[in-house]
């Protein structure tokens, strides 16, 4: 009992069960990283759990990744790609967000609507006509990171502006209008009320946004050059067409979770309480 609630035993269970479920595949991944290419191949990663004297454990595998696969470069540039991919689109979808919710202009609603409408388009229709007007013939930046940047930030806006929105309409607008009254100019209003108090939201899309653009493949693929590639082409470059470098693929993986896993738990609270802001009033 806490807090004058009774804990269910069932959801206790599930819950358990739930996270257990979800972490297997990353133990399972973990202990097939530290294990040799013929014990991978003879038996599952549990016989190495249940009889860990009689299997070949091995830091090889993460050698060779940084070796061979130069992985150390593609973090660095997997860095130079998301940081930025995630701070320009939320710096722009809040100004807009704020607009919508605190000035008032012709087609705001329309205007609105037409965004939020936009995240129902799939983001492939879209890249043959950028791959021309990124390319030689159109403004020559392909395969550089400027490209991945604006796309990202282009793709990306809708939703943040839609999560922003939503989050500042449940700001009090007393407190706008008493700034205004006092003299305060937008922009003030922005940057000393509504960024601090809408900090929580802003950092719960940040963590997702770094998520989705660090895992991404597609957009990297096609608009980065080999030298500026990311972990996660570095790692669909690992395996081979008959299964070679499955060991290290593994290897590669879970190097590729710390940076994300890093992100996640430093900002784990923000998360929380900005997906959980305005689902309870009062």
């Amino acid at each position: 009992m806490k807090d004058g609630r009774r804990r269910s035993p069932f959801s206790m269970v599930t819950m358990f069960l739930l996270a257990l479920l979800w972490t297997l595949p990353t133990v399972g991944l973990l202990v097939t990283s530290f294990r040799s290419r013929d014990d991978a191949l003879s038996s599952g990663w549990w016989d190495a759990i249940i009889n860990p004297f009689g299997t070949s454990w091995t830091l090889d595998n993460y050698a060779a990744v940084f070796e061979q696969a130069n992985m150390g470069t593609a973090l660095i540039n997997g860095l130079a790609v998301a940081i930025p991919a995630t701070i320009i689109p939320i710096m722009f979808a809040a100004f807009a967000a704020y607009a919508f919710t605190f000035l008032q202009f012709r087609f705001k609603e329309t205007l609105f609507i037409v965004i939020v409408a936009v995240m129902v388009v799939p983001i492939h229709v879209a890249f043959q006509p950028l791959l021309d007007l990124f390319g030689p013939r159109g403004l020559g930046i392909s395969g550089e990171y400027l490209a991945v940047w604006l796309l990202h930030t282009g793709f990306g806006m809708p939703l943040c502006i839609y999560v922003l929105r939503n989050y500042m309409a449940s700001l009090p607008f007393s407190i706008v209008e008493s700034a205004r009254i006092d003299g305060c100019t937008n922009f003030q209003i922005f940057w000393r009320l509504v960024a601090p108090m809408a900090m929580p939201a802003m950092a719960a899309f940040a963590t997702l946004q770094f998520l989705w653009v660090w895992n991404d493949l597609l957009i990297a693929k096609l608009f980065l050059s080999p030298d500026n590639t990311t972990v996660i082409v570095q790692l669909q470059q690992l395996l081979g067409t008959q299964g070679q470098g499955a060991e290290l693929l593994t290897a590669g993986a879970f190097i590729s979770m710390v940076v994300p896993m890093i992100v996640f738990f430093a900002l784990q609270n923000f998360l929380v309480r900005g997906m959980t802001s305005g689902a309870v009033k009062g």
